[in-house]
């Protein structure tokens, strides 16, 4: 089937898009919406080689910055005339195990998910709607950042909680990252030259948002996110694990409500709360001026990996790689170098003159003695996401 699919990523404040062509893998465009809601918004798009499209206004909410994109294609090309529009929704709960065409019985089913994630689920539907009504008779396809992990087993999913919280209430970990894991863990066994269904990995997701996953076969038997994407490793502004018993004690000894609470530990902690920046290369910027903060910050970030690296390790009992993505993962050495520090002893050993010259490409980091290859694998969701919605309408 030719033609193009466009690729919607709405995140909480941004609208990250792509046009792919289905044959060929080009980009004939793709753009950034970013800070919906703040008075400085901007909107890049990219077609061609000319210098990009611009726009720098207030964007009010998910459905202007949408607005602005089709806009975008409108004043500054190409014409959009997709063959399916594929979109990131980042909460299947145990219904989507995999991508599905888009009906009004699904865009309720993903409404009444919001609860898991509710930054997330709301904005999603919302490039749904925009782009059920910018494209009608379109095939609308939804990917899930869940469905990666349906494979987890029940020692891997389950909390120690009461029964009817699990039965009622959908508590268990679910796992997210998942169609940046698909990505990854794929072209690692092809770097590798092994099959995927005898390949263990171990996958860290570096961002904004950050997760480590453990892959056992290709399938997912472990992941740091839980029942939302809060649980684990140390974020851009998100805490990860801390004692559950923290919203009850903030309520006895602060007078802070359940919602102040999630909003404190989704939005100000995780780098921002320890190094005042929730921004990486920031936060190294200041650690390297003399920031004890900052400093403080980059030891808890890279130790937290580490302890994960080792769980991880120890579940797979055999590693055949270390894989690092996301923009933390993909660009930062010394990231990469904090959070396999000093596990030589698992036949983890980094190369510094690789690990450093390590740029935008798929590569080895590792030593040639390492027993467990360290890659560095960039993500590419968007083709992810348009591989996983033309296999859908192709059927």
């Amino acid at each position: 089937m030719a033609g193009q699919i466009l690729v919607l990523n709405t995140g909480s404040s941004s609208i990250k898009y792509e046009l792919v062509d289905v044959e060929s893998r080009a980009r004939p465009a793709r753009g950034l919406v970013e800070r919906i809601g703040e008075e400085e918004g901007r909107l890049t798009h990219h077609a061609g080689d000319g210098p990009p499209y611009e726009r720098k206004e207030r964007f009010g909410d998910h459905a202007e910055g949408l607005a602005a994109v089709l806009a975008a294609f409108t004043d500054a090309g190409p014409a959009l005339d997709p063959v399916a529009v594929g979109h990131r929704v980042v909460h299947g709960g145990t219904r989507f195990r995999e991508a599905v065409l888009v009906d009004d019985d699904v865009i309720g089913a993903i409404d009444a998910l919001s609860p898991l994630a509710p930054l997330h689920n709301p904005v999603n539907l919302t490039g749904i709607r925009v782009a059920r009504e910018a494209f009608p008779g379109v095939p609308q396809v939804a990917v899930f950042d869940t469905a990666f992990h349906r494979t987890l087993p029940p020692e891997a999913y389950t909390y120690a909680v009461p029964l009817d919280w699990r039965d009622r209430l959908g508590v268990r970990r679910y796992g997210f990252h998942g169609t940046s894991c698909a990505y990854v863990s794929a072209r690692a066994a092809a770097l590798l030259e092994r099959d995927p269904a005898r390949t263990n990995l171990i996958v860290l997701h570096l961002g904004n948002g950050a997760s480590a996953t453990a892959i056992e076969g290709g399938r997912s038997v472990d992941t740091s996110m839980g029942l939302t994407p809060l649980e684990g490793l140390v974020m851009g502004t998100r805490s990860g694990d801390v004692d559950p018993a923290l919203p009850g004690y903030l309520a006895r000894a602060g007078g802070m409500d359940v919602a102040r609470t999630e909003e404190e530990l989704s939005r100000r902690s995780g780098l921002l709360a320890l190094a005042g920046t929730g921004d990486m290369r920031e936060a190294r910027h200041r650690a390297g001026e003399g920031d004890e903060r900052a400093r403080l910050a980059l030891d808890i970030y890279g130790r937290r990996i580490r302890k994960y690296v080792g769980a991880y390790y120890a579940l797979l009992g055999r590693v055949d790689a270390i894989v690092f993505t996301g923009g933390v993962g993909e660009h930062d050495p010394a990231t990469r170098a904090a959070a396999l520090t000093g596990l030589n002893r698992l036949g983890i050993t980094l190369d510094p003159t690789r690990n450093e010259a390590a740029e935008t490409d798929e590569c080895w980091v590792s030593a040639p003695e390492s027993e467990v290859a360290v890659l560095v694998v960039p993500t590419d969701e968007e083709w992810e996401i348009a591989r996983e919605a033309l296999a859908l309408i192709r059927l």
